[in-house]
């Protein structure tokens, strides 16, 4: 999935040992240093990413996403030592660059760009193309959700339809409709929160018969029309 591999495994290979002391040990002296390194064991991804925000906003904070350096992770533990853990790290760059987002910048980018936010290597086309076909994937996957959502609340519509017209036993009409009795209030209280929220068939009707109509003139018309100017229509006039 476009560079997100590459970076962490690259990341991996030169990174320099993370610091992952325990949270409070009895030897360990108190003060800032062992509240930075609780915090840090602590560290969800999203703090992860909010404090890399605070750190290094050139890269993380606004102004639309960035391409990542190459072996980013390892110059974040060289420029904020202690502050993360290789862990914690791994994760927030594996959310982050496995982002919809991220994917659209590798495909318009042509540098990455490093702490600073400053250009730090080229973009190689091999990841531009991974990252297009991830995106074609995604939108494939999205697409086939909306159709299997408008699918189902047809079925649910049809079986709304039935039900309110049916002259079945209930046990019969669940086994016509492969529908147990226990999910057919479910499937019956969808179907009508659906119906609720579409518009009615008669004001989309009224709206498009409410359009300016233009009535084709008769052939009579434009012959009592062509005779009152004088002459046929097309020809040269009588004397």
């Amino acid at each position: 999935m476009t560079d997100v591999a590459t970076d962490v495994a690259n990341d991996a290979v030169v990174e320099a040992p993370a610091v992952e002391a325990p949270v409070v040990e009895a030897e360990q002296p108190a003060g800032p240093a062992a509240v930075t390194v609780t915090n840090a064991v602590e560290m969800s991804p999203a703090a992860c990413a909010a404090k890399l925000k605070e750190l290094f906003p050139a890269l993380f904070g606004g102004g639309g996403v960035k391409p990542l350096k190459l072996r980013v992770q390892a110059d974040i533990q060289e420029r904020a030592p202690g502050v993360f853990t290789k862990a914690q790290l791994s994760a927030f760059l594996r959310r982050h660059t496995g982002s919809t987002s991220y994917l659209m910048a590798i495909t318009k980018a042509r540098t990455r760009f490093d702490l600073d936010g400053q250009p730090a290597g080229d973009l190689i086309d091999e990841h531009r193309v991974v990252a297009v076909e991830e995106l074609t994937r995604r939108r494939g996957l999205q697409q086939e959700r909306i159709d299997l959502e408008q699918a189902q609340a047809r079925n649910r519509a049809g079986l709304l339809h039935d039900f309110e017209n049916t002259t079945l036993t209930l046990p019969n009409f669940c086994a016509l409709k492969g529908v147990t009795p226990e999910d057919l209030p479910g499937l019956l209280e969808i179907a009508r929160q659906e119906a609720a929220a579409r518009p009615p068939a008669r004001e989309v009707r009224d709206a498009r018969d409410s359009r300016p109509q233009h009535a084709p003139r008769s052939r009579e018309r434009t012959q009592e029309r062509d005779a009152g100017r004088g002459g046929r229509r097309g020809g040269p006039q009588g004397r």
